[in-house]
C-alpha cells in the first residue's frame, strides 16, 4: 500500500514480542472450534472459553449436539449473545457435518463456508488452527483496526482489508499474522486507547501519538 510499515516488517517485530496460540478459543477437536468460534462472533474469547468448558464436557461432538433441542442448546450458550442463532446454526451444521461429511469438519473453504453461520473469517480461522492450512488472512476487529493504523491498508470492508494484507505477506504467514495483531491490539494499540509511548511501532507507524499522527482507523 505504501502507506505505512511494511507488513513483512509488522510480522517480523510481533513475532519477536508475542507467542500466540493459533487460536485463542479453548477446543481439544476440530468440530469444537469449529463451535467456539461460531460462538465468539460478537463474544469476548473469555466468554466463550467459559461456555465451552461446560459445553464440551456434555456435548463433546456433532452426534451430541444433533440430539440437542434448540432451546437447550440456547439456555446452554445464552451468556454468548445472538444465542437463537447461533444455536440454529451449530444444529444445522452438525447434522450437515453428520450427513455430508462423516462426522468430520471439512478441509476446505468452500465447504467450510457452505455450513450455516461460517463465514470466510471462521474458515480461515479453522483451517490453520485445526488443520495448518493456510487459506486466507481472518481479519476480526482487532486485525482491521490495526491495519488501518499502520498504514497497511485504507478499507473498512473486511474482504478488501484481506486482500490488502495477503498481498503484502507471504501466504506461509498468513495464519500466523491473525493472532500476533490481536495480542498486540490487546495490549498495546486498543480501541480505546492508543498506547503510542509503550509500541515497538512508535516512530513508524501512521497513526502513531509520538509522531503527531492522527487515528488512521478512526477515519
Amino acid at each position: 500500500m505504501g502507506m505505512g510499515i511494511p507488513l513483512t516488517v509488522v510480522h517480523t517485530k510481533l513475532q519477536k514480542l508475542y507467542k500466540p496460540p493459533r487460536t485463542f478459543l479453548n477446543h481439544t477437536t476440530a468440530f469444537q472450534l469449529l463451535v467456539a468460534t461460531l460462538l465468539s462472533a460478537q463474544c469476548t474469547d473469555a466468554v466463550v472459553n467459559r461456555v465451552t468448558n461446560e459445553l464440551f464436557k456434555d456435548y463433546p461432538d456433532p452426534k451430541n449436539f444433533a440430539k440437542l433441542t434448540q432451546s437447550a442448546l440456547e439456555k446452554s450458550i445464552h451468556s454468548t449473545g445472538f444465542f437463537r442463532t447461533k444455536a440454529k446454526h451449530i444444529l444445522a451444521l452438525s447434522r450437515i457435518i453428520l450427513r455430508q461429511h462423516n462426522g468430520k469438519v471439512p478441509q476446505t473453504m468452500e465447504e467450510l463456508t457452505a455450513l450455516p453461520g461460517i463465514g470466510r473469517k471462521t474458515a480461515c480461522i479453522i483451517l490453520f488452527a485445526a488443520f495448518g492450512k493456510t487459506e486466507g488472512i481472518a481479519v476480526d476487529t482487532h486485525v482491521m483496526r490495526l491495519a488501518r493504523r499502520l498504514g497497511l491498508t485504507k478499507h473498512k470492508d473486511t474482504k478488501k482489508i484481506e486482500i490488502d494484507l495477503m498481498s503484502q505477506l507471504p501466504r506461509t504467514y498468513w495464519g500466523a499474522i491473525t493472532p500476533l495483531l490481536i495480542m498486540h491490539g490487546r495490549a498495546i494499540c486498543t480501541a480505546r486507547s492508543r498506547r503510542c509511548a509503550e509500541c515497538v511501532f512508535a516512530r513508524s507507524c501512521a497513526s502513531s501519538l509520538v509522531r503527531g499522527r492522527k487515528d488512521r482507523a478512526a477515519q
